[in-house]
């Protein structure tokens, strides 16, 4: 008999999480910057942070969110969103420079049907792509593969950040 299974066992953390409501986790990674490496925080700013998705849909995938908890874009200042912007193109270009993707997406989702993960704190979503990388595991068995592990891609984003002045807030 074929074993058809594909285990994905660190989803069940973000799975038992979803009805419970509960705690904010960008807003508790805002009260331990000593543990940024640790919560995969690549950039604070001002205004807003930039996280490393700890569920993503591909390689590089990244979180763009404003410190205050809030649920959309209706409710941010003019600062908090010229921000947001600029620290999505900063954001870009520091993925470019560390994994040269050929393209990428940029969206939000606002409430839990639009497909929010986490509804009630704003965050823009950055996702490099590449051609081709809509393979067989994703089609067949909606499963998708992350080739780099997030600690090394934090330690190359830190790198190119650093050798190319970004962010440039």
């Amino acid at each position: 008999m074929e074993n058809k299974n594909l285990w994905a066992p660190w989803r069940i953390k973000y799975i038992q999480t979803l009805d419970k409501g509960g705690d904010c986790f960008i807003c508790d990674i805002q009260k331990t910057p000593q543990d940024d490496d640790k919560n995969f925080v690549l950039w604070r700013s001002p205004k807003s942070v930039v996280v490393l998705n700890c569920f993503p849909y591909n390689n590089g995938h990244l979180l763009i969110a404003p410190l205050r908890h809030i649920p959309d874009f209706e409710t941010t200042s003019d600062e908090e969103m010229l921000e947001l912007i600029k620290l999505v193109r900063e954001a870009q270009k520091a993925l470019s420079l560390a994994i040269t993707p050929h393209g990428f997406n940029v969206g939000m989702n606002f409430g839990r049907c639009a497909g929010a993960g986490l509804p009630g704190h704003l965050h823009i979503h950055l996702v490099p792509r590449w051609d081709g990388d809509t393979n067989f595991m994703a089609v067949c068995s909606d499963t998708d593969v992350i080739s780099q592990s997030m600690t090394e891609l934090l330690e190359r984003l830190k790198q190119v950040s650093k050798e190319n002045n970004l962010p440039g807030l």
